[in-house]
């Protein structure tokens, strides 16, 4: 096995252009491993992870592009770093032979669309915060999608925001829905009079999906960054776009989504809701006591499909009474199913591994489960206990975040590249102990095209792997989307379940269900 690499100095690129390169050279033939990033002192401590930083790379600074390949021989590694060149150099083309004028600045941009009242940022985290002042300056409001910008920077960002009132979604945001326009990683949902502030990407994707495919519609949908309910932050945001949807006279309910914020944050906010806002409120804290939320007068919710049901249910004047109708019916189903599945496994099936591609939905799982089967092991588990030795290594039950920094590294975010996903779970098929699979699958824009065309070969293959050694391996599927996004869930849907898998309503849902199988089959730790 061949390292080799290349730096160039003072070439820049954005993230998504590079996570796109990535994905095609991973793509070649012999490549085992390749990274294209910028120098930041994060992604050269995920190669130094990896075992592709080179010497050259060590001091690289925040503008160097970096271009490291594992492969089979160093012909091989030549090749692919070639590739990556072209690959570049045609894209920088294309974009110049569009035509279209394309601003070099915040201020030829401004110059070019003087109408505009928003800025989305993505630039390498140390530069991010300048651009995103300037915009604020000049009386935008800033959805920063970069990661890598201080908490400090945040901070001074957030205020000058909330004293000029402009919101400041992020760092790190990567959703969003403003005046029926999906932003970065979003799903095409129904316009409605539900607004929702959320500290959590997927977390808002989940609930919008769930409102819109209910019948109901979203009005506006905040993202905060998820550090925006930390303690130091203190939920400026959060607190900001609650007030600004109390004003929006399209909003008549509110949803909240995130994980628990820090006490004293949770505390303003309860506050807030209590003292100074008329509309309904419904709040999902996922794993939070929802004591809090009840007693700021706030409906408190238990999974992330239930805000949606809730919110839904307000909106269209329906009694509360028939969504919880509705999952007292489907948890039978559930158990009935459960039992099913677990009637065909053999005697060393115990476990199931879930592979996720959206963080908070992973999160979500890993708090149903361990009221099921107990504490599951993961790259970023509940318990810090059963954090895996190994993130690339599973044990008994786990639940990996794929989205997570190990295995991000000069790849494309899961959620549009399957590559990594799709290796896992042939691996984990192969596991004699694996009796269940469980999935996340979510639609939108920015996300994986072609979901389904992906996924339904390989699970096919992992399927017949196991039956080949006289095992059968149950897949559960949650879809986070609508009909309306670019992918079409119901297509996606029938062909997933043309491979073999069991598509649940709801990431709960799906959890659940894995869940159940595992208990009856004495998985439970």
């Amino acid at each position: 096995m061949a390292v080799k690499g290349i730096l160039k100095e003072g070439e820049y690129y954005d993230s998504v252009t590079l996570m796109l390169v990535a994905r095609d050279v991973l793509a070649l033939e012999g490549v085992e491993d390749a990274a294209v990033v910028m120098g930041t002192e994060q992604n050269k401590s995920i190669l130094e992870t990896s075992g592709i930083l080179l010497d050259m790379f060590k001091n690289a600074i925040d503008s160097d592009l970096l271009i490291a390949v594992k492969a089979k021989d160093e012909a091989t590694c030549d090749a692919a770093i070639q590739k990556a060149k072209e690959l570049l150099t045609s894209r920088h083309s294309k974009m110049q032979e569009t035509g279209e004028y394309m601003p070099k600045s915040l201020e030829g941009a401004v110059d070019f669309l003087p109408d505009a009242n928003m800025v989305i940022i993505s630039l390498a985290g140390k530069y991010a915060g300048d651009e995103a002042m300037k915009a604020l300056k000049k009386g935008l409001h800033v959805m920063l999608f970069s990661d890598n910008v201080t908490i400090e920077t945040e901070i001074e960002l957030k205020q000058y925001g909330k004293e000029h009132g402009l919101l400041v979604m992020g760092p790190d945001c990567g959703t969003a829905i403003i005046n029926g326009a999906p932003l970065c990683f979003a799903n095409v949902v129904n316009r409605g009079d539900i607004g929702i502030v959320a500290a959590s990407g997927t977390g808002l994707q989940e609930v919008s999906a769930v409102i819109s495919n209910e019948g109901a519609g979203i009005s506006q949908a905040i993202g905060t960054g998820g550090r925006d309910v930390k303690k130091d932050v203190g939920g400026i945001m959060f607190i900001e776009g609650i007030k600004a949807l109390e004003e929006d006279p399209e909003t008549k309910y509110i949803a909240l989504v995130s994980k628990p914020p820090h006490p004293e944050v949770l505390k303003k906010v309860a506050s807030l809701i209590k003292t100074e806002i008329k509309k309904p409120v419904v709040g999902i804290f996922l794993g939070g006591d929802p004591k809090v939320v009840e007693e700021a007068g706030a409906i408190p919710a238990n999974t992330l499909e239930e805000a949606g049901l809730i919110a839904s249910s307000l909106s269209k004047g329906k009694s509360m009474d028939e969504f919880k109708q509705l999952l007292e019916e489907r948890e039978k189903e559930l158990l009935n199913l459960a039992e099913k599945e677990s009637k065909n496994k053999t005697a060393t099936q115990k476990f199931v591994r879930g592979l996720y591609t959206g963080g908070t939905l992973c999160d979500e799982a890993m708090l149903i489960s361990r009221t099921i089967i107990g504490e599951v092991y993961g790259n970023a588990p509940l318990n810090p206990q059963f954090k895996l030795e190994d993130s690339w290594r599973s044990k008994e039950n786990t639940f990996v975040d794929l989205g997570e920094d190990e295995f991000t590294v000069g790849r494309p975010h899961p959620m549009i590249d399957f590559t990594l996903r799709n290796k896992k779970i042939l691996e984990e098929a192969n596991d004699k102990e694996v009796a269940v699979i469980l999935l996340d699958v979510v639609l939108g824009y920015g996300s994986n095209m072609k979901p389904g065309d992906e996924l339904n070969p390989i699970i096919k293959q992992a399927k017949k792997s196991a039956e080949a050694d006289g095992r059968n391996i149950t897949f559960v599927c949650t879809i986070t989307g609508t009909d309306k996004d670019p992918q079409g869930r119901g297509k996606v849907k029938q062909q997933l379940e043309d491979a073999g898998a069991l598509i649940m309503p709801s990431n709960a849902a799906a959890s659940k269900l894995a869940s159940y199988i595992v208990k009856n089959i004495g998985g439970v730790k």
